[in-house]
């Protein structure tokens, strides 16, 4: 399992898909302690970079991310980490997926309704 955490000071790029659709959920990253943690209880465990510590995907919502398979790419500095997403969706703002805006010219565009409502799901 040596990937390279060096590259960008301490963190891979991981990316999320869902294991039977294809669709990417969410990035998010991860640092040498989150990956192991990750292979090890098989759920997606990340780096906080806003928070400066460890976060369990689906702590506070329950929504967490079962993983399936994990690969790596060719600089082995990024991961792809493909999940069965427990819950209605994986976005804090309540979508199926953190990709929910369109570009549309020179304006994003929400896309897709959500399937949730994060305010009963996040005490903010």
């Amino acid at each position: 399992m040596d990937l390279d955490f060096k590259k960008s000071d301490g963190l891979i790029t991981a990316v999320i898909q869902d294991h039977a659709s294809g669709r990417v959920l969410m990035v998010g990253y991860m640092n040498e302690e989150s990956f192991h943690l990750t292979v090890e209880r098989g759920y997606a465990i990340f780096w906080s970079r806003s928070r400066q510590k460890l976060w369990l995907k689906g702590e506070s919502s329950g929504h967490k991310l079962l993983v399936k398979t994990i690969q790596t790419d060719c600089d082995k500095d990024a991961v792809l980490i493909q999940v069965e997403a427990v819950g209605p969706g994986v976005c804090h703002e309540g979508y199926e997926s953190c990709f929910f805006r369109t570009l549309n010219g020179e304006e994003w565009q929400v896309t897709e309704a959500q399937t949730y409502d994060p305010s009963k799901v996040y005490s903010h």
